[in-house]
């Protein structure tokens, strides 16, 4: 029997989707890659399959989410980029193979090629990071307002004005809690 892991948080945008393998991170943080296996289902999911991961490649991968991060956090708040942030991105961009191609829906989809490693795939979320922070996407880098999460994501909201990560988990959860403070913490009947 398959160990149960936390449900991925998935996104639109690869590179932040990428840090959200790490949720809750001023609380009781949750690791949804706590395995090498389960960074090949991740990857997997955005259609960049690999056949094996080694303990050594999940590390390397969530040294890339946690540059990511940082690079991601500092662009939001516009402060400077952190200089390791920014090396580990650029080392995991070049170190891979990959190609670009492009669907009959007009979309621009990342391919690896039969023999490709865990490291190739992590060079498509860098070079997606890249494009991120360097501000080429139309949209901006926001920090989730919930004070146990504070997760980057990309809002490319018509109004810029998205406060949550995910509207189901951070949004609903911020909610609930301004709801039961305005009447006074205690929930109604038959809850």
């Amino acid at each position: 029997m398959r160990a149960r892991f936390p449900e991925f948080r998935l996104g639109k945008v690869l590179a932040t989707s990428f840090t959200a393998t790490l949720t809750e991170r001023q609380g009781d943080a949750v690791e949804r890659v706590p395995t090498p296996q389960r960074l090949i289902d991740w990857l997997a999911v955005y259609g960049l399959d690999v056949d094996s991961c080694t303990i050594a490649q999940l590390d390397l991968a969530r040294e890339l989410r946690e540059s990511i991060h940082a690079a991601a956090t500092a662009a939001a708040t516009q402060e400077p980029l952190p200089a390791s942030a920014v090396q580990v991105i650029n080392d995991r961009s070049v170190q891979g193979r990959a190609a670009a191609v492009l669907t009959a829906e007009g979309e621009r989809r990342w391919r690896l090629g039969p023999d490709s490693s865990v490291e190739d795939a992590l060079s498509v979320i860098a070079a997606d990071a890249i494009g991120i922070v360097a501000g080429e996407r139309d949209g901006k880098l926001a920090l989730c307002a919930s004070p146990t999460c504070r997760a980057a994501f990309f809002d490319a909201s018509q109004s810029r004005t998205r406060r949550w990560c995910d509207m189901n988990t951070c949004g609903n959860r911020q909610k609930k809690a301004r709801f039961h403070a305005g009447r006074g913490g205690v929930p109604g009947p038959g809850r």
